[in-house]
C-alpha cells in the first residue's frame, strides 16, 4: 500500500472510531483528499436478526455515504476541507452560517462511532474496569441500562442516546437530530441510533424493542472500554 493511502487509512480509522484501535483523531494529513465513508467493522448480515441486512444496506450504503458526499461537497475550496472531521465538528458547533456544514458532518461522525458501538453477539455487561465504574457511577448495571434505554426511547423525534465521560463521570444525555456530546465538551464512549431509518424496516414503530434488542445482544463493550481508555 502507498504511503499515502496507509497515512488516509489512519485517519479515517481514527475519525471512525474503529473497533481495531482506540479512537485517536490526528490531524488530517491529506488536506486535500475528500473524507471517504469508512468499511464497515462487519459484513452488512453480521448484525441479523437484531439489525437486518436491509437496514444495513440503505442505513450504511445510502444515508451513512449521503452525509460524506454532502459534507465533501459543502466545504470543497474552503479552509474546512484542511480540516479532520472532529475538527471540522467542533469548529462549526454553533454557527449559523454553517448549519449544514455542521449536520453533515456531526452525523458523519455520529454514524460511523454507531457501527462500532455494535458487533455480532455483543450485549450483556461490560467487563469488570468498566463494569466498576458503571456500579460507581449509576449505581449498578442494571440502573444504567434502564437510563440509557430511557434516554433512548423518550429522545422526541430523531436523535441519539449516548453514554459519556462529563466531568471525569460516566453519564447518560441524549441528543437531537445531528447534534454531538463532544461539543458540550463530553467523551462519547457509546452511542445508540434512534432515528426512524436506523429501526423502521425491522421494528416498525416498535423503538423501544429495537433499543432492548442493541443493548442485549449487539452493544460492543470491547469498545466503550477501549474508546473510555484512550
Amino acid at each position: 500500500m502507498p504511503a499515502s493511502a496507509l497515512t488516509r487509512r489512519h485517519v479515517l480509522l481514527a475519525a471512525a472510531g474503529a473497533a481495531a484501535a482506540p479512537l485517536l483523531l490526528p490531524k488530517r494529513a491529506l488536506a486535500a483528499a475528500p473524507l471517504a465513508l469508512p468499511p464497515l467493522p462487519y459484513a452488512e448480515n453480521a448484525l441479523d436478526p437484531v439489525i437486518s441486512a436491509t437496514t444495513v444496506s440503505f442505513h450504511y450504503g445510502k444515508h451513512h455515504r449521503a452525509y460524506f458526499d454532502n459534507l465533501n461537497k459543502l466545504i470543497a475550496g474552503t479552509p474546512l476541507a484542511d480540516q479532520g472531521l472532529e475538527q471540522i465538528i467542533r469548529s462549526t458547533a454553533g454557527a449559523s452560517d454553517k448549519t449544514a456544514v455542521f449536520n453533515n458532518a456531526a452525523q458523519a461522525w455520529n454514524h460511523s462511532f454507531y457501527w462500532n458501538s455494535m458487533r455480532p453477539g455483543g450485549g450483556g455487561k461490560p467487563g469488570r474496569e468498566l463494569g466498576e465504574r458503571i456500579d460507581k457511577d449509576f449505581g449498578g448495571f442494571d440502573a444504567f441500562r434502564k437510563e440509557l434505554a430511557g434516554a433512548a426511547t423518550s429522545q422526541f423525534g430523531s436523535g441519539w442516546a449516548w453514554l459519556v465521560v462529563a466531568d471525569g463521570k460516566l453519564k447518560v444525555v441524549k441528543t437531537g437530530n445531528a447534534d454531538n456530546p463532544m461539543t458540550q465538551g463530553m467523551k462519547p464512549l457509546l452511542t445508540i441510533d434512534v432515528w426512524e431509518h436506523a429501526y423502521y424496516l425491522d421494528y416498525q414503530n416498535r423503538r423501544a424493542d429495537y433499543v432492548n434488542a442493541v443493548l442485549d445482544k449487539l452493544v460492543n463493550w470491547d469498545f466503550v472500554a477501549q474508546t473510555a481508555a484512550a
